[in-house]
């Protein structure tokens, strides 16, 4: 007997590794030096080290020098939201300001909305439309305000070039012209837009943004912070020790992690453009499908640009973990929302963010596509979601009976 067929639609969870990842991560396993060392065991470690540094550089156009591997998104999203970073790009003798005020976006993942290490004082929330994009007016008057009643003083501005539940994507370009009118520092979570779209850190205009290799087909437990140039700086690096990865991140590298990770970024670069366009129509017939069963079915941040492989929707009538259960023993994965709160089945503080009715919200889910989705996963999620709607009508007609 052959096991039953399952949809895997929940990419931005996690992605499967691709079997190159793997194979290129085990040849790795089986290097036996250091990459700090300097004997040819170490030196060849090294160079394996800096070609991945080369092709995760070349997935978002930025300098391989200015790529620090993490132990995954939410360090470096830590490392970096902290108190006293600074830059400097006027030469030695420039003074450096340090930043002082956090300013993150108010449908950010946990890690950078929980995670920062600002004080609570130092940190404020910018606000959204119904759709999910930040809310720029609200930003402009802050940062002013705060050269009027602060002057000299730096803010740090955080927000997420893609969202992982509803997969709009923030005007990041233009957040970055009006932070630096005002001296600010722009940070971008790109973990779930890396590999999805493409991505010019030149014209983004942030002085850095975060990944993860695990959105892309690589492996668990590796990301990175990317910089736009080299002055960026902080004083109080939370991995200190043996001075890795230009002294922001201390210990021995994940070398197989960040082969795979390069292997990933190199895959996931050479696809790009003909990826977004499939995984761009598996979603849409997705969503027709979906309005053709149910017509008042909701699709939130569809009137913003999203990422090609994203839905978030929401049927009147149906809870999202009755939903789950049934699409789950349907052979369908999906998710309620974010990987890391989702199994708490709450309302979605994204969702709450947009100002969605909670009703709705309360049935929200996420289907999130990626390089192992076909035609076939689409068609059974539809069977299955037909069937959790027929169901849910009878026991309603049961009940006003």
């Amino acid at each position: 007997m052959t096991a039953q067929a399952r949809a895997y639609l929940d990419h931005n969870a996690t992605t499967p590794v691709r079997a190159e990842v793997a194979q290129a991560m085990a040849r790795a396993l089986m290097m036996p030096g250091n990459p700090s060392s300097v004997h040819a065991e170490g030196r060849a470690a090294r160079a394996a080290v800096e070609r991945a540094r080369e092709q995760v550089a070349g997935l978002v156009g930025a300098k391989p020098s200015n790529v620090v591997f993490t132990s995954g998104g939410t360090e470096a999203n830590a490392t970096v939201l902290s108190p006293g970073l600074m830059n400097c790009d006027g030469g030695r003798d420039c003074v450096r300001v340090p930043a002082t005020l956090l300013l993150h976006g108010a449908t950010e993942h946990a890690c950078v909305s929980d995670g920062h290490r600002f004080p609570a004082g130092a940190a404020e929330t910018i606000p959204v439309d119904s759709n999910g994009l930040a809310d720029l007016a609200w930003l402009g008057a802050r940062l002013e305000r705060l050269s009027v009643e602060h002057p000299g003083a730096r803010a740090l501005v955080s927000l997420h070039l893609a969202n992982n539940e509803t997969g709009v994507i923030q005007p990041i370009a233009k957040v970055a012209a009006l932070a630096r009118r005002f001296g600010a520092l722009v940070h971008s979570d790109a973990v779930q837009a890396a590999g999805k779209i493409a991505i010019d850190f030149g014209a983004l205009g942030a002085d850095v943004i975060t990944l993860s290799a695990h959105k892309i087909g690589g492996p668990k437990g590796i990301g990175a912070i990317v910089f736009r140039t080299g002055a960026l700086e902080l004083a109080d690096k939370p991995m200190r020790g043996g001075g890795q990865e230009r002294g922001w991140r201390a210990g021995t590298e994940n070398l197989p992690g960040i082969v795979g990770f390069g292997a990933a970024a190199a895959i996931a670069q050479a696809a790009l453009a003909t990826e977004a366009e499939r995984l761009a129509t598996l979603r849409d017939r997705l969503e027709a499908g979906l309005l053709a069963l149910a017509p008042d079915t909701a699709i939130f941040g569809r009137g913003a640009p999203r990422l090609p492989n994203t839905s978030n929707f929401a049927t009147p009538g149906l809870t999202a973990e009755t939903t789950l259960i049934k699409l789950d023993l349907a052979g369908v994965a999906l998710s309620s929302g974010s990987a890391c709160s989702s199994g708490k089945v709450k309302r979605s503080h994204v969702l709450a963010a947009m100002a969605i009715d909670p009703a709705m919200s309360a049935g929200a889910l996420r289907a999130s596509l990626g390089w192992t989705t076909c035609e076939a996963d689409i068609d059974l999620f539809l069977a299955a979601y037909a069937k959790a709607l027929a169901a849910t009508s009878d026991r309603n007609a049961r009940a006003a009976a």
